[in-house]
């Protein structure tokens, strides 16, 4: 009789816990049901120009001069650091900006010549945009002025436009032009917080497009190392060998040139290898190039090799920078191709400076805002488009130099631009006899920085696909073009955004021994499957009209071949896992509806788990809740295969959908 007892007692305990369970899961339902409606289209748009406006939420009379200080310590970065800056930083930051004017003033006077344009825009462009961007910019250690890729960019593009052989002036106000662009897009892009917009050119793109574009620099570069007159425009591989071979077979051409050039590429390398290997000779691979264009110059005054065939650079005009802003060309007829160069200008310059900057940043612990570094990019760039300067973005090379220095602040881009103006006033002169050679050689050493091999073979390894853009951007460059390169380095990129889009993979679940985790069975082989019960996972954070049906069909295919393969029982239950779908449109809705109702004509049961806030709140508009049945709503998965097990499973079909 004892025991009789006993065993009622325990089945009343289980019962009241049974009772207590789904108590407690019916809330957690209802919690799901009563949540709020998320935020309207049109309240996040209006609270994300809040935010870029005033950061801060300050609206009160109290704070409005406090609001408004704040915002301009944020587009003014120098107001905030300037008021603590000390005389021991200025002390490592003029011995930065030295080293790096060192480095600067014939890297930009061949970047100059890489771009098409005369000597003197590279060193204006080292002048005005680091003065800019050293009172708006964030960054401490990002060395800012012309560089290699940019220049490239802009040499293989604007002379589709006017060929700077034949106009030369027209094409450089063309260069401004397209740099006005480029700053106006940069601007936008950091007002309108679209920072995302620079993502599309995956990393993996970005290094094969700049393996590839570093060939292709250096091979532009055999004009000035073999000193030949006639060159091709274009930039591919082929073109450039062919015009090489044509102008030695064709043409007379001066060994001098290339003896001159080599013999101070090998001095550069060099010391470069000299530095690598001892730290505290940072300074000397800085200077190097520096040495290389006074010695080279001495050496080709004093012997008067420019009679022998050696060219040199001869026109360099001095002074300020001149205004510009009468020679931007907004009536072109072009102006539309303008401003797609200074789109595709503005991606890639963003793309490279704020990679640099987020790169040391990282190492000396500070974050840095890619809004407003985009932001001040961008004006550094339009104020230097009405200074004669054109494109200038952050230096990898020149950013490396300015850190080893122990720079602390972009005080030293201000000591720099104040060397390069004293440059420009003083010893543009003493440049006439500077060899095109050296420039050949200082534009080739700073190459092998941009082919990064090892990465590739990382890339490799880590994800085929990705390696597949590498590869296509790297050929895309170097036997297309530029914008050929790009092109097919973001088009293989959405493809495989689109791919992963609309054919998405859905996952079988079971449940981990000992825990209410469910997780993928392929994945997790000791994951056990519930009999009569098929948990399914769609791996996707849109459920829309691109997949929708697709999605359908792969459950039913699972459903199908889950019955077979996994579970000796019927499946009676479909509890369909959404946690990782964040938005469902009207074509989604459709295919739930649909599914919903060839499962019922099977006699399963469909379950929803974990439904997201704005995907339930659409759910109850389109009354799908109600055909559905709201019992069958529920919080976690764990809590739907609870309440189904608890269901007696031979009356789920019979149950009022």
């Amino acid at each position: 009789m004892g025991s009789v007892a006993n065993n009622e007692s325990f089945s009343i305990e289980l019962q009241q816990l049974d009772a207590a369970n789904d108590t407690a899961r019916n809330q957690r339902t209802q919690w799901l049901l009563t949540s709020p409606n998320p935020p309207s289209l049109c309240h996040e748009l209006i609270n994300t120009i809040k935010k870029t406006a005033l950061p801060h939420g300050k609206t009160t009379k109290q704070s409005r001069n406090g609001a408004f200080f704040s915002f301009f310590k944020g587009l003014f970065p120098i107001l905030s650091w300037g008021r603590n800056y000390k005389g021991t930083k200025f002390k490592h930051d003029i011995m930065a900006g030295l080293t790096l004017a060192s480095l600067c003033i014939p890297q930009s006077i061949g970047y100059a010549n890489l771009a098409k344009l005369d000597p003197q825009y590279g060193l204006y462009t080292s002048v005005v945009p680091p003065l800019i961007y050293a009172v708006m910019g964030s960054s401490r250690e990002i060395a800012i002025g012309p560089v290699a890729v940019v220049s490239l960019l802009l040499s293989a593009m604007v002379p589709k436009i006017v060929d700077p052989a034949v106009d030369h002036i027209a094409y450089r106000n063309l260069v401004f032009t397209a740099t006005f662009f480029t700053g106006a897009f940069q601007a936008a892009f950091g007002l309108f917080r679209l920072g995302f917009l620079v993502d599309f050119l995956s990393h993996a793109a970005i290094v094969g497009f700049m393996g590839g574009a570093a060939i292709v620099i250096g091979l532009q570069q055999l004009k000035g190392l073999f000193g030949i007159n006639h060159f091709t425009t274009k930039t591919d591989v082929v073109s450039v060998l062919e015009a090489v071979f044509k102008s030695l077979h064709n043409e007379p051409w001066f060994p001098l040139n290339f003896v001159l050039g080599c013999s101070f590429l090998i001095f550069i390398l060099i010391t470069r290898f000299i530095g690598k290997r001892n730290k505290k000779m940072f300074w000397l691979p800085a200077i190097a190039p520096l040495i290389s264009v006074v010695l080279s110059t001495l050496i080709v005054y004093l012997t008067k090799a420019d009679q022998h065939g050696v060219k040199i650079v001869k026109h360099f005009k001095g002074g300020l920078n001149p205004s510009s802003l009468h020679q931007l060309q907004f009536n072109n007829p072009h102006v539309g191709e303008l401003a797609k160069i200074g789109l595709i200008c503005a991606i890639v310059a963003l793309t490279e400076a704020i990679a640099v900057g987020r790169s040391f940043a990282s190492i000396k612990g500070y974050h840095l805002d890619g809004n407003k570094e985009m932001v001040a990019m961008g004006c550094m760039n339009l104020v230097g488009s009405v200074t004669s300067c054109y494109t200038a973005t952050g230096s990898f090379s020149r950013t490396a130099v300015n850190f080893s220095a122990g720079c602390e602040t972009v005080v030293s881009n201000i000591v720099m631009a104040i060397t390069v103006l004293i440059s420009l006033e003083l010893l543009t002169k003493l440049l006439y006899y500077t060899p095109l050679a050296i420039l050949a050689s200082i534009i080739i050493s700073a190459l092998p920085g941009l082919i990064d091999i090892s990465e590739a073979c990382h890339i490799w390894k880590v994800d085929k696909t990705d390696f597949i853009i590498c590869i296509a951007a790297f050929f895309g460059v170097l036997f297309g073009s530029v914008e050929i390169g790009l092109l097919i380095a973001v088009g293989i990129s959405f493809g495989k955004i689109i791919l992963g889009t609309i054919r998405p993979s859905v996952q079988l679940q079971g449940r981990l021994p000992g825990t209410d985790t469910f997780c993928d069975i392929t994945q997790f082989p000791v994951a056990t499957e519930t009999p009569g019960i098929l948990v399914i996972r769609v791996n996707n954070a849109s459920l829309c009209f691109a997949n929708a049906n697709f999605i359908r069909g792969r459950i039913l295919s699972t459903v199908t071949n889950g019955s077979e393969e996994h579970t000796k029982e019927k499946i009676r239950v479909l509890v369909l896992d959404m946690s990782n779908v964040m938005s469902v449109d009207t074509s989604g809705i459709v295919a739930l509806e649909e599914l919903h109702r060839e499962l019922v004509s099977q006699g399963i049961q469909l379950a929803i788990a974990n439904p997201r806030w704005k995907v339930i709140n659409k759910l109850k508009a389109a009354k799908f809740l109600d055909k559905l049945g709201k019992g069958w709503i529920f919080l976690t998965v764990g809590d739907a295969v609870d309440a189904c097990l608890n269901t007696k499973m031979s009356d789920l079909s019979t149950i009022n959908c």
